[in-house]
């Protein structure tokens, strides 16, 4: 009898509350026990990838990885050579179309600027330099307002788009680009950091945060995780709706190239760091 292979899973990347990281677990949860039934069984683990995004990419890059999500600025800029695309998520809140997504342009509602070319000169809250939503998005956004190579007053570097959130209703920074599924999931489960908030503008749309598993899974192991994880959303229409997850569509890296072009753009126009 060959031997049961075992697999690492971690979905951590829209765990906006305790609620919805016990619904990404129990998707994994789904997910594992229709791997395990079959002739080819095979075992995967929930597991911590740690805390900070070290950590998290370090878990994206291990060997034994079947079941992940990343965000499409690092995908980009090489973790694409070490990982194969499960699939890209449907996702229905306000800001997805399909399989695309964007991100929310959020200012204080009593008193921040009212369009983004307003926002000259203001503090942005930015939550990591390798996100597409935070960063790479918005930077393509102010890109052709730039003059002399820079926008912004100031740059703060928040760690995630909840601090994010928390600072600009909190008055230190004046406006955000956020990850329009994390707002939707911040409005729902925690309402008080978007409360003071209002929307002025969003950013273009791309291909959403993909699933991702380790180069070394073949691509038929890949294939049944895919359909695993339709199946555990068919079956339950509370966890499909909870995590406002329709489907997970079959995707390329090409899907991903428009956001290397949104960092070409902004670099062609003199605007290669988000300042």
């Amino acid at each position: 009898m060959a031997k049961l292979e075992r697999w690492a899973a971690a979905l951590p990347m829209y765990n906006v509350s305790p609620a919805l990281r016990d619904d990404w677990s129990m998707l994994i949860e789904r997910t594992a026990q229709a791997l395990g039934r079959g002739s080819a069984p095979v075992m995967l683990d929930t597991v911590d990838p740690g805390d900070g995004p070290d950590a998290l990419h370090a878990f994206w890059r291990r060997d034994d990885m079947l079941l992940s999500q990343t965000c499409g600025y690092p995908l980009i800029r090489g973790l694409a050579s070490q990982v194969r695309l499960i699939g890209t998520p449907r996702f229905a809140v306000p800001g997805c179309h399909h399989e695309e997504y964007s991100s929310a342009l959020v200012v204080r509602a009593k008193d921040g600027p009212t369009t983004l070319a307003a926002c000259r000169g203001a503090r942005a809250a930015c939550n990591s330099l390798d996100s597409h939503s935070g960063m790479n998005a918005l930077r393509h956004a102010v890109a052709p307002l730039v003059r002399g190579g820079r926008f912004f007053g100031a740059v703060v570097h928040t760690g995630s788009h909840l601090r994010s959130l928390a600072a600009v209703a909190s008055d230190e920074a004046d406006v955000a680009a956020i990850d329009c599924v994390t707002l939707a999931f911040a409005a729902e489960h925690r309402p008080e950091l978007v409360a003071g908030l209002r929307q002025i503008g969003s950013t273009r749309r791309v291909a959403g945060l993909p699933f991702i598993a380790s180069r070394r899974a073949e691509d038929a192991l890949v294939a049944r995780v895919r359909q695993a994880m339709c199946e555990a959303l068919q079956d339950d229409a509370g966890l499909r709706a909870r995590l406002r997850l329709e489907d997970i569509v079959p995707s390329t890296m090409a899907h991903y190239r428009p956001i290397a072009v949104m960092a070409r753009e902004a670099r062609m126009r003199g605007y290669g760091e988000l300042n």
